[in-house]
């Protein structure tokens, strides 16, 4: 299992804390895996699912006890971005301010590489 550090994707303190808290909340699992698809209006979107199990060919970063796992694919065009967890009146949810995507659809939800 290879890992990453902060200077390769860097994922702020309320990005962890949401992770953590869903995590808990569920009640099993043992990491959150990010990665990318093709979908969405622009191209491809953003994928998050939960890991019960360790995943031995992803890439893992552990931050605050909180573990993301992401395969290679994904990484190469996540690398350089920050995950942030934004709170803007009634919306909430994770952001990717990510210098791989060349154009953010305007409903912020797919991105174009």
């Amino acid at each position: 299992m290879e890992t990453f550090n902060s200077t390769d994707l860097n994922f702020s303190d309320s990005a962890i804390e949401h992770f953590s808290k869903v995590l808990k909340e569920r009640g099993k699992g043992i990491g959150i895996r990010l990665g990318i698809k093709e979908a969405g209006c622009s191209g491809y979107e953003y994928t998050f699912d939960f890991v019960d199990d360790i995943i031995d060919d992803f890439i893992t970063y552990e931050k605050g006890g909180c573990k993301i796992f992401i395969d290679s694919n994904s990484f190469s065009f996540l690398k350089g971005s920050m995950v942030d967890y934004v709170d803007e009146g009634l919306n909430q949810g994770i952001k990717f301010i990510n210098p791989n995507a060349k154009a953010v659809c305007g409903c912020g939800e797919s991105f174009t590489l």
